[in-house]
């Protein structure tokens, strides 16, 4: 229990931090707003001298006094109206610096969760939702709401029927606020969700637009993506019929007091009991007291987004809360364990991978066989951290993954993936994977081991030649490559590789096997997913993955049978690889 209630009270402070030192300025803020809203009774105070004073003693002077006085105090209100959303928005760019980056390394993982790139993104568009209300109308008519007693106590004091009526007009409004928030909450989250669904169409469709274009099929994608797009569009236009009809009523209303206002005025004058002045004056402030509900209205759906972003990064902060960062531990230096892991997929929660355990030690090679679908490319990742494991642990020196952080455990693993995909950068950037203390020479060794050196060298501009979104201006056997030395950067421990030679030549395969044989010599741990057996040339170990499960584990001549490693062994230098039944035997 103190450990749970440990982790509440972290998530708590990880989530009041979001608004750390808001607080003062909110209250400089409120206090603004009251000061703004007293100038603004200028207007009426400017009507009732003119109307009572200056045209009953017929002076210019007391009308050019009383205008002159106006324009200041109306100066007065601007000034402070423009630093009041200057702050708003300095407020915005503060809290954007300060979530954006943990909105985006939220938007890194949750893939590893089985969420789409739209859904991932969502993180960084709820920030640029909350800065945009900040700097619009919305927060500034919910800092004038409460002063409107300002207003009504003055048309009180006109006359207290004045009072009365405006308070009527403000209490009907203010149904119509609450009338607004109830009809509107529940539809802001199912288009919210609609919108999301919408753009992991658009983005599945741009990523498959080789597919999409070759085949011919491009116009039921696009009808695909017209549907989400009606329904996204059909939910908004019920919110904005909402949200549109009450801001209409709260308009006419608006107006309807008004003219109940000089109606009422006149009626009061008629009697007696109220000057010509005081009518212009109680219309203006009754005006004035019902236009911050108006403007609510107006913008009560950018209320409920800004809300809703703000819950949901309230929600990303505390995910990120519940992962202390570990204790630092020493490099991994002898072995790698894998101990009755069982892997699930993310989302639908079937079993992928069940209860697989093998070891290696250090200046070990493993190679992985077996099926399309049988589990391969899901063990690997969980080597690597990047799938979360179900039970069991995956284990370097002893320690599990979990206990070391994202950024420790980060240079002692080398990986590539089956779907080699680079970054927007410079190519050493990429294959010293960004680090600010990037070491060339580290970099050209990684590119020799890799063997893609010279072929570097031959590129416009070398290392420094910018390889575009995804490194489409390379074949694939060079983005395969280029990944290749990525994975070697630094000299990792264990270096997991998935399909290496997938798009290599004999020159590449060759390449590979020498990188596999040097991670040994220096006492790494090489785990290779193999559909063609050269890659195997240079291990020692063979696993077999079938149905996700391990149905075999040892040293490749016992696996694999001795014919089947000689002619691995061979098959990177040209001679016939073997055959199926070889390679299963």
């Amino acid at each position: 229990m103190r450990a749970k209630d440990h982790l509440e009270q972290t998530k708590r402070k990880k989530v009041e931090s979001l608004t750390r030192g808001m607080r003062p300025i909110m209250l400089y803020l409120f206090c603004m707003s009251g000061v703004i809203n007293l100038l603004a009774l200028t207007g009426s105070f400017y009507m009732l001298q003119i109307y009572d004073r200056a045209l009953g003693s017929g002076s210019v002077a007391t009308l050019i006094g009383f205008s002159v006085l106006a324009i200041g105090l109306y100066f007065f209100q601007g000034l402070f109206d423009m630093l009041r959303s200057q702050i708003l928005v300095r407020i915005g760019g503060r809290l954007d610096r300060r979530l954006a980056p943990l909105a985006h390394k939220v938007a890194v993982d949750m893939p590893r969760y089985g969420y789409s790139t739209a859904e991932a993104l969502e993180r960084g568009r709820d920030v640029d939702t909350l800065r945009g209300f900040l700097g619009s109308q919305g927060p500034i008519a919910l800092f004038d709401l409460p002063w409107m007693p300002i207003f009504l106590v003055f048309a009180y004091a006109l006359h207290p029927l004045l009072g009365a009526l405006t308070l009527a007009g403000a209490v009907v409004l203010t149904l119509l606020t609450i009338a607004t928030e109830l009809m509107t909450r529940r539809l802001a989250g199912t288009t919210h969700q609609a919108g999301i669904h919408r753009n992991t169409i658009a983005d599945s469709n741009a990523r498959n637009a080789d597919v999409i274009k070759a085949m011919g099929f491009a116009h039921l994608a696009v009808d695909r993506y017209t549907k989400a797009n009606a329904d996204h569009l059909s939910l908004q236009a019920r919110s904005s019929d909402i949200t549109g009809t009450f801001g209409a009523i709260s308009r006419v209303l608006r107006m309807i007091l008004q003219s109940a206002v000089l109606g009422l005025g006149a009626f009061l004058t008629i009697k007696g009991e109220l000057t010509a002045g005081a009518i212009i004056a109680a219309s203006v402030a009754s005006a004035r007291a019902l236009a911050p509900i108006d403007m609510a209205i107006g913008n009560w759906k950018n209320v409920l987004a800004a809300r809703g972003a703000f819950d949901r990064l309230k929600e990303t902060i505390a995910a990120l809360a519940s992962a202390e960062p570990p204790m630092q531990l020493p490099a991994p230096t002898n072995s790698l364990r894998v101990e009755g892991v069982t892997i699930a997929a993310p989302g639908s929660g079937r079993v992928l991978v069940s209860d697989i355990s093998m070891e290696l030690a250090a200046g070990q090679a493993l190679g992985i066989i077996g099926p399309s679908g049988g589990g391969k490319t899901t063990l690997v990742k969980a080597l690597t951290g990047v799938m979360p494991v179900l039970r069991g642990a995956v284990r370097l020196d002893g320690a599990e993954l979990t206990q070391w952080s994202d950024e420790a455990l980060g240079p002692h693993i080398g990986y590539l993936p089956q779907d080699v995909s680079l970054m927007d950068a410079t190519i050493d950037e990429n294959i010293s994977r960004f680090s600010p203390t990037q070491n060339a020479a580290a970099v050209v060794e990684a590119a020799r081991a890799a063997g893609v050196h010279d072929m570097i060298l031959r590129m416009p501009d070398g290392y420094s030649t910018r390889l575009g979104a995804s490194g489409v201006a390379l074949s694939g056997g060079q983005r395969q490559r280029i990944g290749l030395a990525r994975a070697l950067y630094g000299n990792p421990f264990l270096v997991v590789l998935d399909e290496p030679n997938s798009n290599l030549d004999s020159e590449g395969d060759s390449a590979l096997s020498d990188a596999i044989h040097a991670v040994r010599a220096r006492g790494g741990i090489t785990v290779v997913i193999a559909h063609r057996p050269s890659a195997l040339a240079a291990v020692d170990m063979i696993a077999v993955i079938q149905g996700g499960r391990l149905t075999s584990f040892g040293p490749k001549s016992e696996i694999i049978g001795p014919k089947a490693v000689q002619r691995a062994d061979s098959a990177q230098s040209g001679s016939t690889e073997p055959t199926a039944r070889e390679f299963a035997s």
